[in-house]
């Protein structure tokens, strides 16, 4: 009576439960882990397991790879779920681990979801692993470099499991309409066309397969002798909204947005509109999204293209003004428009080379000649002294010092040749070239520059500049005040 009663219940499992593998033969995928010679399998055929964390998306096989694991070791192997587990639990496991070593009997601890635990759950982990009182199988949907302790990390081997191809998925379904443990006692009719849009909505998942294939049978013509014939209509209907696999805080999120940044900054407007439609359509916080296309337009457009930001700029107030899902339209517009825009980098080199700079070379102070002086005493410290204001000069330019002594000839800004930009090249040039044609003479650097002489005239280069204003005191004030109220040319 009892047997009955668990043979009913196994019946009763869902499908993907009751196929799941129980040999590496019957593990379907993952052959780049588990196939002929591959050291995985080695491990798990000669019982060698050490500490291991198995990462990859759901419906790969990590629980299934755990369960083939448990079912070759000699070694006492408990299923740990770290949904329903907390500290208690996780002390009487380790104590019943420090247990069985003494008597020298090994035991493999298999956490599920280990992602869940929080970082002082898995510290309770870290004093057996590192005196071998239990060997540690972690498996985790979530990148293990952010979600576990890289303490604990260290002490443990990362497996990478791919989602399964197409392929596989087919064999996979295929093999379940013939097991007696599936549908192999009924006889189903379902087209090879049918099994692959079936493979494809799973998006390599063999759980949402097998779930999908389910639904399918148990919705298809049943006839009169018990057979089972699936329809496309059936199958379409099941199959009709794709659940976009994504997680707004893990690395998926990462992974696409990435995606985009690399197809702008590939000019693949195709590609782009691609990866925005499918963190869109996942839910994806527009906005979000939108900051990142502004960020783009200056750090891959840059000057190249300076109306790239104001665009950006223009489609983040769009998408605060209208949402989603309207705002998408507009956020299309900015990234095949930043995906057409020639590319610069130059004003993100140029801040990280001054970043550098700022971080590890001496912090000079500001050169006396450009600090403002807006009282008698700063004056008579000599803020101020020498500094020449450009709108004075009849070219706009002067040759005063404006980096500290050390940084001297330090060019952070390097303009490439693309679009705009080479306008802004050119110029760039044209002052450097001004700049070296007045540079003082190392004799009179004391002296002011020619080219901000007090009166109109004509320099030994041939350059004509005005002569600069110099604001009066209001009557009646003294001067100490009138010092610290005359406007300061900056």
């Amino acid at each position: 009576m009892q047997q009955q009663s668990m043979f009913m219940s196994e019946a009763d499992l869902p499908l993907a439960a009751r196929l799941r593998p129980r040999t590496l033969e019957e593990f379907v995928g993952q052959t780049h882990l588990l196939g002929e010679g591959k050291v995985l399998r080695r491990l798990i055929e000669g019982d060698r397991i050490g500490s291991m964390i198995f990462w990859g998306p759901p419906g790969v096989g990590k629980t299934t790879l755990a369960r083939i694991i448990a079912n070759k070791t000699k070694a006492t192997f408990i299923d740990f779920s770290a949904v329903t587990s907390g500290i208690k639990e996780i002390k009487q496991v380790m104590e019943q681990a420090e247990h069985n070593r003494r008597y020298g009997e090994k035991t493999i601890l298999f956490v599920d979801e280990i992602h869940r635990f929080n970082k002082a759950q898995q510290d309770a982990f870290l004093p057996f692993v590192e005196k071998g009182s239990i060997i540690l199988i972690g498996a985790t949907t979530e990148n293990p470099s952010f979600e576990v302790n890289g303490a604990l990390l260290s002490r443990c081997k990362v497996f990478v499991l791919q989602p399964l191809r197409t392929e596989e998925l087919v064999q996979l379904l295929r093999h379940a309409l013939q097991d007696e443990r599936g549908f192999g006692g009924q006889k189903i009719t379902i087209s090879d066309d049918l099994l692959q849009a079936i493979a494809a909505f799973a998006n390599g998942d063999a759980r949402s397969a097998l779930s999908t294939l389910e639904m399918a049978v148990l919705n298809g013509d049943l006839s009169a002798d018990g057979s089972v014939t699936v329809e496309a209509a059936s199958v379409e209907q099941i199959t009709s909204k794709k659940s976009l696999l994504y997680d707004k805080t893990g690395e998926e999120h990462y992974n696409l947005i990435s995606a985009l940044h690399k197809s702008m900054r590939n000019s693949d407007p195709d590609a782009a509109v691609y990866w925005l439609a499918r963190m869109l359509e996942a839910g994806e916080d527009p906005i979000y999204i939108a900051r990142r296309l502004t960020r783009f337009a200056s750090e891959d457009v840059g000057l190249a293209d300076p109306r790239a930001l104001e665009l950006c700029v223009a489609a983040y107030q769009a998408c605060h003004f209208i949402g989603m899902p309207e705002c998408s339209v507009h956020l299309t517009q900015a990234a095949v428009y930043l995906s057409l825009a020639p590319k610069s980098n130059a004003l993100y080199m140029a801040y990280e080379r001054a970043k550098k700079d700022a971080l590890t070379m001496l912090a000079e102070p500001v050169p006396l000649v450009i600090r403002n002086a807006p009282t008698r005493l700063m004056k008579e410290l000599e803020y101020g002294k020498g500094y020449q204001y450009a709108h004075d000069a009849e070219d706009k330019l002067t040759n005063m010092q404006c980096l500290p002594d050390s940084l001297l000839g330090r060019e952070y800004y390097r303009p490439t040749e693309e679009g705009v930009e080479a306008k802004f090249a050119a110029r760039l040039a044209d002052i450097k070239a001004w700049k070296r044609a007045h540079a003082p003479k190392k004799n009179a650097a004391a002296a002011p520059p020619k080219s901000a002489a007090p009166k109109t005239g004509t320099t030994t280069e041939g350059v004509e500049v005005p002569a600069p204003k110099k604001a009066a005191p209001e009557k009646g004030a003294n001067a100490e005040n009138a010092d610290a109220s005359a406007p300061e040319k900056e």
